[in-house]
């Protein structure tokens, strides 16, 4: 018997007494996570592993069970929810690049045993006050890459994956927008760099992606621009640089250019 079963129209996974859980989100339009892609066959190699006993897989539609989208809070795909008995979230693993990490997260998962006992958290020794001064460093650091990423194109992107690959919805359907308006646009894929991930949802103030920026100002995401679209030409509100008609694919021309992670070296 498989021990992958598909979610399609429950709000929750059915409820496991003595099983713990990894509910895999996928879409259509995600070719690697679909049936057959390469996340997919992960996944079924993790379900089909003799460690994994007292697990359950699951695969779930994410653009179709939005309460469950919704309810983990899950923007990308794919993306990994390990649950256990109790059904709290032990894990999440977004996007599926590092292979090892997500072996390795199930294979922790499988060892839980069924009071959901985990080792105590380690205690450091280091001084307060020595590990506060070295946080505000970081910092300190941190924004001045980020002021230097959000000014490093008149129109700038902060998003899930890149234009020609992007790794969620969201992040595609404002790709598709900014190309449709003939948009000249640079980007930053966040899922690359966890700091600037985490960092710029404090800097901006601002919790999710993706994020347009233009000439250093925050636009918002997504429902904004598609607000400002309902208006009229996108390109025009913005009082940005387009390219001409004739130019057929924007991220062609876009992808000539040095990567931004070039740039801040």
């Amino acid at each position: 018997m498989s021990n992958i079963q598909d979610i399609t129209t429950t709000t929750t996974p059915p409820s496991q007494s003595t099983k713990h859980s990894v509910l895999l989100f996928w879409a259509s339009w995600h070719e690697p996570s679909s049936e057959g892609g390469h996340v997919d066959t992960i996944f079924r190699a993790l379900a089909d592993n003799e460690s994994s006993g007292n697990v359950q897989f699951y695969r779930v539609e994410a653009e179709v069970v939005t309460d469950l989208s919704v309810k983990y809070n899950v923007t990308i795909v794919p993306t990994f929810i390990l649950l256990d008995t109790t059904g709290t979230v032990i894990d999440r693993i977004e996007g599926a690049d590092d292979v090892s990490r997500i072996t390795q997260a199930v294979t922790a998962l499988s060892q839980r045993n069924n009071n959901n006992t985990t080792a105590p958290a380690a205690t450091s020794s280091s001084s307060p006050t020595t590990t506060t001064t070295n946080e505000t460093k970081e910092e300190s650091i941190l924004e001045k890459q980020l002021k230097t990423l959000i000014n490093s194109s008149e129109v700038m992107l902060f998003m899930k994956g890149t234009p020609t690959s992007p790794k969620c919805g969201f992040s595609r359907q404002t790709v598709e927008l900014l190309t449709n308006a003939f948009i000249v646009f640079g980007y930053f894929d966040i899922l690359s760099n966890e700091d600037v991930r985490q960092g710029l949802k404090t800097y901006s103030d601002w919790p999710t992606y993706p994020q347009l920026y233009v000439r250093g100002e925050l636009i918002g995401g997504l429902d904004i621009l598609k607000d400002m679209m309902e208006d009229g030409n996108l390109a025009e509100q913005l009082d940005v640089t387009t390219m001409d008609d004739t130019t057929t694919d924007v991220t062609a021309e876009m992808t000539k250019e040095p990567t931004l992670e070039e740039r801040i070296q």
